[in-house]
């Protein structure tokens, strides 16, 4: 089963001529897979996330979430693909530093309208996956870099989303805890969670069992090792 399809997408961006972000590209990912999408400044993978993630539209082509067509959908509409089919880890943590560890994950529920109790206990078995139960009440601030990214990764679980969107999710970290994250990537992966990591390091994405490579907004390789 598919959990995300771009079909002949293309992005144009005003200007005069215009400027193809993304150029005709088509890509699969199906269910339980851990992919990466690589390429230099200005291959498009920005773009490729924003339009997979609903956050931005194609110009032309067609995208579907979790089987769910989305290109006709108005903007409300896509808030709820979001809130309930995509997970997003960003390399800016996008943590609220007044809130607790606790509480930072529980907001991932927030647009579901999901009452706070719930949001909460399902904030605990998100931060549990991560390692990180000892920390339910520190705020950002008494973090370390790697313990602020484990915490967004539980925010984009916490709603047992259909696929996480990683953008560099270790690009904020040091190279032990850049490790620490794609240990724990791997390991939700290991139970079923897709996942789709956009990097520019190419050591990291060819530890990953298919690698889409992108240059100049087309996709210049596609590869499955495993």
């Amino acid at each position: 089963m598919s959990v995300l399809e771009l079909d002949e997408v293309t992005k144009l961006h005003p200007g005069s001529p215009p400027v193809a972000a993304l150029r005709s590209v088509t890509l699969c990912i199906a269910s339980g897979e851990f992919a990466a999408v690589v390429g230099p400044s200005g291959s498009g993978k920005s773009t490729l996330l924003a339009i997979a993630g609903t956050l931005e539209r194609p110009t032309s082509g067609s995208v579907r979430v979790a089987g769910v067509a989305v290109d006709a959908m108005a903007d409300h509409e896509l808030s709820a693909v979001r809130a309930h089919a995509i997970g997003f880890v960003f390399q800016q943590f996008f943590l609220v530093p007044t809130l607790s560890t606790l509480d930072n994950v529980a907001n991932g529920l927030l647009y579901r309208g999901t009452p706070v109790a719930e949001r909460r206990k399902a904030a605990r078995v998100a931060l549990d996956a991560v390692g990180l139960t000892h920390r339910l009440e520190h705020r950002p601030s008494e973090l370390s870099g790697g313990e602020c990214q484990r915490t967004a990764i539980a925010r984009a679980l916490v709603g047992t989303p259909a696929i996480i969107l990683a953008d560099e999710p270790t690009g904020n970290v040091d190279t032990a805890q850049g490790a620490e994250i794609l240990e724990i990537l791997w390991g939700l992966n290991a139970t079923g969670v897709t996942v789709v990591v956009v990097t520019h390091n190419r050591e990291i994405a060819d530890t990953l069992p298919r690698v889409v490579a992108l240059r100049d907004g087309v996709v210049e390789s596609d590869v499955r090792r495993r």
